[in-house]
This record gives structure tokens, C-alpha cells and sequence, in this order.
């Protein structure tokens, strides 16, 4: 590496930089040596180059040939390392860089809104350019501890299971953890709904290293269902250079920190997946010469994912309240990466398959969720006590559901018979009918505070509805709809037997007859 780097400085000095840009001396995959002459560009500086035609199709810099690297490191008093944020097909030792005169910039204002864009701000959405917007650095600061709220809020998502057992913290950060067709994508869907339905805030999906197809595909969703034009998209596709992957994250955040600090609205910041930052990172890290750490991690992975994650915070202004998906490696709670990212994260949503195939959406493990917001001093002694006994009779359920299997329900003892009737009319009950699946499902969406979901557990664990199917408790809001629901079927069964009756009476006369 040492002689490869005297050989390009030999090289360079052969082919001066001109006293506005620099020279390529060496390109690495991904990875750019340049040379200046004058004065060195700054670290995060953003530099470009044209290498030809390019594609011609769209508005992305491939479409107009350009190659922009990003300055990472300053190697001596005449050379820079950068990191490419474009491919790099065609760029070549000589070719000059010009100084974009600033940091990689993302668009903000009430324009974005309604839009998809990628790293750079550009739309891709196959709609004209945005107007009414400004330009922002993706490199900010966090906010200053001065600026940052004291009180623990709790953020409210309508959703039943989330508000009572795994309350979010407004302005925290939690992890979603599923795999594919358990109900991630609909449970954040429905969360965006709420949130802009509901809570008068702004929604933005930030997808990390995500598949074009799973990118489409949110994008029709989310118009469907009518919330598209408060929410904003950003990706960083997968086929995409990993430093381009690596800002897309930061990119996303600044657009974010405009709503919050200069609108002074409430913003729900969702990305997919946390684990493709860490990664992009790494590449971006070993492609830069750095010595790998513990499992071949980048040993700036904390800073880098601090430097991310600090930034969404809760402030005088307003909230940025982020729901992250997280990858763990092999299923190995140990990796580096969960580790760090868990150290920031104050809930743990866990998606089940098992609850899924029940049927019992949304498929959220309540034994194996947690959050650290569930304490008396924040959601107060009555809504703690309610969700430890509700934690207690789901557990103490799951242990007796063997004895179940083997010897059958009536084997219990009469205590435990009544436990598992609370049990399973507590899990149907904390299923909810949502306003994305309506079209799916014929069912009504609902949204439930937290006051009516409390209601209904309390009253279910009280034994009010011992006598009550458990059906009937499947798929309702409040709890109070039960009975509505109940009187719907008697009227249903009422009509169906006096239909039945009529058509007997028809065949006896034609019997008759």
C-alpha cells in the first residue's frame, strides 16, 4: 500500500492539479486519491467530476455522468482520500476534480413533503423536481443537552398492544424486530396513518440499503392508503455504492430536523434496517485501509453510530420519535452491532410468526417486548400495575399451555381454567382491525387510546367478561364495542332462524301440495 501510494505521488507530480481542483491519482473501487495543488478540501467536502454522456436517464448524477467522492481523510499536506458516492465505471488517473464548494446537502421545506428522494435530494419518484425548498448539510451537530426536554412523554400510536405493554417514548427510538410476512411492514404503515391522521405530524421512512422492489412497493402502499402527502421517503437502494448507503441515513435526519426545529411538529422517523448503516460503515471503513475491529467491525462503529442516533432526540420544539428495524447477525444478541445499536434503543418491539399464524395481529410477542418507559414513575401505578398483571397471566398461560396440549383444559384446576379464559380473551382482545388493511380485511380500522385500552384490560382481568365468547373480543377497539357485537350476531342468528323457518314452512306447503 505504501509503495502503491509514493507511485501515484510520483504520478501526480507529472500531472500538476490545476489552483482550482485536483487530480485523480488513484482509484481504489470505491476509493480516491487526489491531489491539490493550492489548498486541501476540508473532511465531508464534496468534490465531482465528469467522466462522460452518462445514462441520460432520470435527473441522478449516472444520468448526467458526474462521480461525486466525499473527502475522508487528509493523507498529507497535498493529498486527500475520499470515498465515492456514485460508481466509479470510468473515472481514471489525471482526470481533474473540481471543488463543489460544500458538504453533501439535502433539500428541506414544506416541498418534500409527499416525495420520494434518493442520497443526493433528488426525486425519484418520476415526478418534476420539488419547489419551495432549501438546502441543508446532511453533518449536523445533535442538540445541545440545553435544548433537550427533561420530561419522559409517552407517545401514543393507537395501537392497543404497543400503549399498554411497550409504551414509546416520544422523542426515543425503538427496535422492530420481525422477519418477512409476520406484519412489519403493515404495522408500520398503520403507525404512519396514526401518526399523520391523528397526531397532525410528519412521517419519514428512510430505507437503508432496501431492495428497489420492497422500495416500490412501500411507495404504492402508502399512496393507497391515502397518507402519502405528509410523508416523505428517502433510500439508499442496495445496488448503490456503500458510502452513498452510509449518508443516506444522515440525509433522511436533516429533513427530519427541519420539521422538528423550524415547524415545530412532531416527526415519526422510520428506518429500515439500522444493521445496513453499521455495514455500509464497515465496507466504507475497509475500503479506507483501516484496521478491522472485533468480527471485522470498523473501530469508529460507536462514534458513527452515535454521531447517527443522537440526533434524534426530543427538544423544546418538538419530537423526532424513531422506530428502527433491526438485523441481529445469526441471531446472536452478543454481535457488536446489536450491541451498540440496543445501548440506544427504549423499546423492543418483537414480532412473532407463532402469533401470526394464530391469527392474532399484531403479531407482537408481549413476553418477549419490553420498554423502559414501562416504570410508575412515568406511565403512572395504575397502567404499571395493569401490564404486570397482564404480563403475569399471558406467562403463567404459556406454561400451563403444555399441560393443556397433553392432558387437555378440563385437567386444570378450576383457579387455573379461569386463568387461561382471561389469558386468551386478553390476547384477542389486544388484537386491532387497522386502517391500512381495511380494503384486505372488510374491517373497520380503529384507534384506541390508551384510556380505553386500559379500561378493557382492566375489566377483562376483573373477570366482567367470563361469560362472554372470545370471538367476540377478537378484532374490536374499545371494549365496549363488545357488546354492540354481540348484539349484532344475536340479530344476525335471529334472522338466519327465522329464514330458516320460512323456508321450512315453503317446503311443507309444497310437500302439501
Amino acid at each position: 500500500m505504501g509503495r502503491q501510494f509514493l507511485r501515484d505521488q510520483d504520478r501526480s507530480r507529472q500531472h500538476p492539479a490545476s489552483a482550482d481542483g485536483g487530480l485523480v491519482v488513484a482509484v481504489r473501487g470505491s476509493v480516491v486519491d487526489l491531489r491539490f495543488e493550492t489548498q486541501l478540501p476540508v473532511i465531508h467536502q464534496l468534490l465531482c467530476t465528469v467522466v462522460g454522456e452518462g445514462a441520460g436517464v432520470g435527473e441522478g448524477p449516472a444520468a448526467k455522468g458526474q462521480i461525486y467522492i466525499e473527502v475522508l481523510a487528509q493523507l498529507d499536506a497535498k493529498h486527500v482520500r475520499g470515498i465515492a458516492l456514485t460508481p466509479t465505471q470510468g473515472l481514471a488517473r489525471g482526470m481533474r476534480v473540481t471543488d463543489s464548494g460544500g458538504p453533501l446537502m439535502a433539500p428541506v421545506g414544506p416541498g418534500i413533503l409527499g416525495r420520494m428522494f434518493d442520497v443526493f435530494g433528488n426525486a425519484i419518484d418520476r415526478q418534476p423536481a420539488p419547489t419551495e425548498i432549501a438546502w441543508r448539510s446532511v453533518h449536523q451537530a445533535p442538540p445541545a443537552l440545553a435544548r433537550r426536554s427533561t420530561q419522559s412523554e409517552i407517545f401514543e400510536t393507537g395501537i392497543k398492544l404497543i400503549d399498554v405493554l411497550v409504551p414509546l417514548e416520544r422523542g426515543g427510538k425503538a427496535g422492530l424486530f420481525g422477519g418477512a410476512g409476520v406484519g412489519k411492514t403493515v404495522l408500520l404503515t398503520e403507525m404512519i396513518h396514526n401518526m399523520i391522521g391523528h397526531h397532525a405530524g410528519v412521517s419519514l421512512f428512510c430505507g437503508i440499503g432496501e431492495r428497489c422492489r420492497e422500495g416500490e412497493e412501500l411507495y404504492r402502499e402508502m399512496k393507497d392508503a391515502g397518507v402519502l402527502p405528509n410523508m416523505v421517503m428517502v433510500f439508499g437502494q442496495m445496488n448503490e455504492p456503500p458510502g452513498s448507503r452510509f449518508r443516506v441515513g444522515h440525509a433522511a435526519l436533516t429533513m427530519a430536523e427541519y420539521f422538528r426545529d423550524d415547524e415545530q411538529r412532531d416527526v415519526l422517523l422510520l428506518i429500515d434496517n439500522i444493521f445496513r448503516f453499521i455495514q455500509a460503515g464497515m465496507e466504507v471503513s475497509g475500503l479506507m485501509g483501516q484496521m478491522p475491529s472485533r468480527l471485522g467491525y470498523q473501530p469508529t462503529m460507536g462514534t458513527e453510530l452515535s454521531g447517527l442516533e443522537e440526533r434524534i432526540a426530543n427538544t423544546d420544539a418538538g419530537a423526532i420519535t424513531s422506530i428502527q428495524a433491526v438485523y441481529v447477525p445469526a441471531d446472536d444478541f452478543t454481535d457488536p452491532a446489536a450491541v451498540h445499536t440496543f445501548s440506544h434503543l427504549s423499546a423492543s418491539i418483537v414480532l412473532s410468526r407463532k402469533r401470526a399464524g394464530e391469527g392474532l395481529y399484531p403479531a407482537i410477542d408481549p413476553l418477549q417486548s419490553s420498554s423502559r418507559m414501562a416504570t410508575p414513575s412515568i406511565v403512572g401505578e395504575r397502567h404499571y400495575a395493569l401490564a404486570q398483571e397482564i404480563r403475569r397471566t399471558l406467562a403463567q398461560y404459556a406454561e400451563l399451555k403444555d399441560i393443556i396440549a397433553m392432558l387437555g383444559l378440563e385437567q386444570l384446576s378450576p383457579e387455573d381454567r379461569n386463568l387461561v379464559g382471561r389469558a386468551r380473551r386478553l390476547e384477542r382482545f389486544l388484537t386491532q382491525p387497522f386502517f391500512t388493511t381495511e380494503r384486505f380485511t372488510g374491517l373497520t380500522g380503529k384507534l384506541v387510546s390508551l384510556a380505553e385500552a386500559l379500561d378493557g384490560c382492566e375489566r377483562i382481568l376483573g373477570d366482567e367478561f367470563k361469560d362472554v365468547p372470545e370471538g367476540a373480543l377478537y378484532m374490536v377497539g374499545g371494549v365496549d364495542e363488545v357488546k354492540g357485537k354481540l348484539k349484532d350476531d344475536r340479530d344476525d342468528r335471529d334472522s338466519k332462524d327465522e329464514d330458516d323457518k320460512d323456508e321450512d314452512k315453503d317446503k311443507d306447503k309444497e310437500t302439501a301440495s
